[in-house]
């Protein structure tokens, strides 16, 4: 026999994969795609809700420095003007710390607030301003 020569039998009786197998192996398959693009959309709304709070965080950042670069006595006690930027509704509050003396400080707060698919969302920061 020749090395060349065509057999019916493959060495150990082997003959390939059944159709039940391969179906077998291309649902598992399949099902673990569907979880790996479950998986993906999920971290796709992750990053976008973490940069919609990374942004209002930001601005709420800035607005607070704003408020802190300003001379002690210019902010008075109450609610700070409202600005709305770039779909952020910014708020700001000052609140003395001991009423009985305007010298201990104040406490400034910024509110930013925000829609996201319908939902209201906000961030909230807070700081103490000494009188310096």
């Amino acid at each position: 026999m020749s090395v060349y020569q065509k057999t019916d039998r493959l060495p150990n009786g082997d003959k390939g994969f059944t159709l039940l197998e391969v179906i077998v192996a291309i649902s598992i398959l399949t099902f673990g795609l569907l979880a790996v693009a479950s998986m993906q959309l999920t971290a796709i709304r992750g990053n976008y809700n973490a940069s919609n709070i990374t942004e209002a965080t930001t601005v709420a950042q800035d607005r607070l420095e704003l408020f802190l670069s300003q001379p002690y006595d210019t902010l008075d006690e109450g609610a700070l003007p409202q600005v709305i930027q770039g779909g952020y509704t910014i708020d700001g509050n000052v609140t003395r710390l001991d009423a009985t003396n305007a010298n201990n400080g104040q406490i400034v707060t910024v509110t930013v607030a925000w829609q996201d698919k319908g939902a209201a969302k906000q961030t909230v920061l807070t700081c103490i301003k000494p009188n310096v």
